[in-house]
């Protein structure tokens, strides 16, 4: 067994940072950059955040901004060396990071 961390970013399609697509730009950082393992994005199908506003999947709309939750795991020093540039693009409190083992 080995320790690592866990990293959970919550985020809404179509959501962007600096003029790109917010969850492209993590993808390049976490795969390109610093080829972190074990990276998996789950879409939902309905969530709201701290404003209360509900996303959800509604076959009227034509533009869906569904929840996205993008989780990763490596080692410690790996995770400390990306986080800095995610907490460049990703709104403050949407990073969850804790201990896990991996077995």
């Amino acid at each position: 067994m080995r320790n690592i961390d866990m990293v959970r970013i919550y985020l809404r399609e179509g959501d962007h940072a600096h003029g790109h697509a917010l969850l492209e730009q993590i993808f390049a950082i976490l795969h390109d950059q610093h080829k972190i393992h074990g990276v998996t994005v789950f879409r939902g199908v309905a969530g709201f955040g701290s404003h209360g506003e509900v996303h959800s999947a509604d076959l009227l709309r034509i533009t869906v901004h569904l929840p996205l939750v993008v989780e990763f795991f490596d080692a410690k020093a790996a995770v400390d060396a990306v986080l800095p540039q995610l907490q460049d693009l990703v709104p403050e409190g949407h990073i969850v990071r804790w201990e896990a083992q991996c077995s």
